[in-house]
């Protein structure tokens, strides 16, 4: 038995204590231990803490895990649990992506009181997101709408529907689904019209690289598949210097040792697009995700990710 607990660093938000106390779950599981082996550290990031502003005004995703990583470095904890499409693409040195947990589904939810679809809803009625990437493709399918920039945790962006800020917004299935309120959902969004987040649906955990001791524990609940799908995404991203700036879409599928990746970049109003599909054996998914990332990157020409 170990001297002493595990400690595992995670946002205070339900969802991301749902995807620790998963990520712990797993561990027990895995390895036969007592709850009582981990310990859950709530650190709370800037990203919680700035709640008036878009992201993109205030540094972008490393928002979401600049104090956990902190952490990570002082020994405060062992590992960090995160949302896969919070992650900055490029990490602090002495730190890695070491293990993806089983990917849940991918696909955006659309919640409203007055419509079922997208679709349905009345020319001009109010759509309320928080991503660049949910409004830009929202204005692409449905340009008479109007879309506003919506912050807050799940719960209160649902409170906020009810109040009648909005008359609809768009959510992770993911994370409904691993709150337990899927039940909220009036319609999921096809994944072929409504391309997902790079990463989304997926939970990643953050360590030390030199950290042998965690490194163990997590191999026993990595998820092999997950990981080649999220690495193709993630050069794909890269390519393209993604963060919460820029409308980026990205989702990579695997089946038989082949890597299909579909990509898509968006001005933030919408009115254009570029987007393109590769596919290559899972060893080349890191290339074949870069390659993609600097064709859309030239077709799309100078300027185009680094519009406001």
């Amino acid at each position: 038995m170990q001297s002493k607990p595990v400690r595992i660093g995670t946002r205070g938000s339900a969802l991301a204590l749902a995807q620790a106390h998963e990520t712990r779950d797993r561990l027990m599981k895995a390895h036969d231990l007592p709850q009582e082996a981990f310990e859950i550290v709530v650190i709370k990031t800037s990203g919680d803490k700035i709640l008036d502003r878009p992201l993109a005004e205030v540094g972008g995703k490393g928002l979401f895990t600049k104090e956990i990583e902190d952490a990570l470095y002082s020994g405060d904890i062992d590992l960090a649990v995160h949302s896969s499409k919070d992650m900055p693409t490029v990490l602090p040195d002495g730190l890695e992506i070491s293990a993806f947990l089983p990917r849940e589904d991918v696909r955006d939810a659309f919640i409203s009181p007055k419509a079922k679809t997208l679709a349905d809803l009345p020319q001009g009625a109010v759509v309320g997101s928080a991503s660049l990437r949910r409004q830009a493709i929202v204005k692409r399918l449905r340009p008479d709408l109007e879309v506003v920039t919506y912050r807050g945790n799940v719960q209160r962006r649902l409170q906020k529907l009810q109040e009648g800020v909005v008359d609809a917004t768009l959510l992770a299935y993911a994370g409904l689904r691993r709150l337990g309120m899927a039940d909220v959902v009036t319609s999921v969004l096809d994944e072929d019209s409504f391309l997902p987040a790079v990463g989304q649906g997926a939970i990643c955990i953050e360590s030390r690289i030199d950290d042998e001791h965690v490194a163990t524990l997590l191999a026993a609940i990595h998820d092999e598949e997950t990981a080649i799908c999220l690495r193709s995404e993630r050069a794909f991203l890269k390519e393209l210097d993604g963060s919460c700036r820029t409308p980026i879409a990205g989702l990579a599928r695997v089946a038989e040792g082949t890597v299909v990746l579909r990509g898509l970049i968006l001005k933030p109003d919408g009115s254009a697009a570029h987007e393109g599909v590769r596919e290559a054996p899972s060893d080349d998914a890191v290339e074949m995700g870069a390659e993609l990332g600097r064709t859309l990157k030239a077709e799309a020409g100078p300027g185009f990710l680094t519009l406001s």
